[in-house]
């Protein structure tokens, strides 16, 4: 069986029950209710440190 994962921006969720979402991040996205998305799982253990977001700083080339 293969399985298929596909990244997407929390803002570009769709309202889908075909498939699993889980939201991968140790903050809560900025301007989105907890009641709009429905997760089945936050896995804030998973998502980059806060030293590497730090570093990253949105900067493309990184």
């Amino acid at each position: 069986m293969k399985h298929v994962i596909n990244i997407q921006h929390v803002s570009e969720h769709p309202v889908d029950d075909k498939h699993v979402h889980f939201l991968v991040d140790r903050l809560w996205p900025r301007g989105i209710k907890k009641e709009s998305l429905s997760l089945d799982g936050w896995h804030k253990d998973v998502a980059p440190s806060n030293e590497l977001r730090d570093w990253f700083g949105h900067d493309p080339q990184r």
